[in-house]
Order: C-alpha cells, then sequence, then structure tokens
C-alpha cells in the first residue's frame, strides 16, 4: 500500500475548471496503476479515469475530452485536469492505487467537487 492524500476540490460554476491532486507516499509510486472515482450518495464509487505505470490513459465516457489524468513519478503525485465542468460532475472524488494485477489497496480521502449552474 501507499498512502495517498487529495488536495483541490471545492464549488466551482457550470463551464469552469479544476485541479485535483494526489500526493503519494510510503510506497513505490511508479509500479502502481492509478485512478480517480466518484462516488455519489448512495451510490456506488465509479471510474473516472485511470493511468496505467506505463502511462497509457483511459476515461469513462461521461468525462472524456473534458478532463485529464496525468502524473508525475518525479513528484509522486497523479492529478486529475477537469475542464468545461458542469453540474452532473458534482461529486466525491477519490484518488487509488493498485500494483498491476490486484485490486486497488490504497485510497484518498475524498475530495468533495461541486459545479453550480
Amino acid at each position: 500500500q501507499v498512502q495517498l492524500a487529495q488536495s483541490g476540490g471545492g464549488l466551482v460554476h457550470t463551464g469552469d475548471s479544476l485541479r485535483l491532486s494526489c500526493e503519494a507516499s510510503g510506497g513505490t509510486f511508479s509500479v502502481r496503476n492509478l485512478a480517480w472515482l466518484r462516488q455519489d450518495p448512495g451510490q456506488e464509487r465509479q471510474l473516472v479515469a485511470t493511468i496505467l505505470a506505463d502511462g497509457t490513459t483511459d476515461y469513462a465516457h461521461a468525462v472524456k475530452g473534458r478532463f485529464t489524468i496525468s502524473k508525475d513519478n518525479a513528484k509522486n503525485t497523479l492529478y486529475l485536469e477537469m475542464t468545461n465542468l458542469v453540474p452532473e460532475d458534482t461529486s466525491v472524488y477519490f484518488c487509488a492505487a493498485r500494483l498491476p494485477g490486484e485490486g486497488f489497496d490504497s485510497w484518498g480521502q475524498g475530495t468533495q467537487v461541486t459545479v453550480s449552474s
């Protein structure tokens, strides 16, 4: 496991941009597959974006073209750049990490993103 500490989030308006950060400590960041997920009240966490150890990225259909996942291995930090935000993006966002072939075993504390119309 690694320890993940999130920052960013907050209240924005439709069309605004926001960046989430997730700093890892206590483990080997660069070999892990990383992801951002979001969770609405009463719902399961849903994948938003993933980035593999080799840098390959993938996105949920709802955010493709608007969100960008990236990482800086030198800083042990994962990012989610969110642009053209809409109220439907309102959620609690979590970063997560896992070793290849395993389930997510490290989670950030979650951060609220609220997009007002």
